[in-house]
């Protein structure tokens, strides 16, 4: 994708937001050892922590910059070039999918949503984390208009924006069930699992 491109292309060295908080998250959801999908991988952060917890991580990413300086970084890992809702993987062949801070930046986050379960063995975890638009954080969004336009950048790159509710929804329609969610940190950390 020629925007996310753009985007790897101009940035430094960087580390994921709230890191540690997202990553003990993720590997807490995790059954020892399965073979795990990054989805929106970056330079592989979060693959190199699940390789070093046991796990076999594969990352994929839109941004060719992002899978270069991934494998660059972690070269006994592997990473792959996707689609914005398309994964070149078959079906079934993951236990489970992570999804840090990606579905807010897609055009398409239901077909990129049915790729993660047609990815997944039947009942294989999809994990997640998201911006959270708790209650508070929307009442000041609507009773201040400098809040309002910056949060709503329109250059920024977030094109959704989810509360627990709308975020279940997205799920439930993409054939996930089993949904959990818990708010921290302004981020709201989820786990379902793929009903097929």
């Amino acid at each position: 994708m020629e925007y996310f491109d753009r985007l790897w292309t101009g940035l430094g060295d960087v580390r994921p937001e709230r890191f540690e908080l997202r990553r003990d998250f993720l590997l807490g959801q995790l059954a020892p050892g399965g073979r795990v999908l990054d989805v929106g991988c970056g330079d592989g952060a979060f693959c190199a922590a699940l390789a070093a917890a046991g796990h076999r991580p594969v990352g994929v990413d839109v941004a060719a910059e992002a899978v270069r300086r991934a494998g660059e970084r972690h070269p006994a890992l592997e990473f792959a070039l996707s689609g914005e809702s398309a994964l070149p993987f078959a079906e079934g062949c993951f236990e489970a999918a992570w999804l840090g801070e990606v579905i807010e930046h897609l055009r398409d986050g239901l077909g990129l949503l049915d790729e993660v379960g047609r990815v997944l063995v039947p009942g294989g975890r999809l994990i997640a984390s998201v911006p959270d638009h708790p209650a508070l954080l929307r009442l000041r969004l609507g009773v201040s208009r400098r809040a309002f336009e910056a949060h709503f950048e329109p250059r920024a790159d977030h094109l959704r924006f989810f509360t627990r509710g709308s975020l279940r929804a997205l799920l439930e329609a993409a054939g996930f069930e089993a949904f959990t969610a818990r708010a921290r940190a302004g981020h709201l950390l989820v786990s379902a699992r793929a009903a097929r």
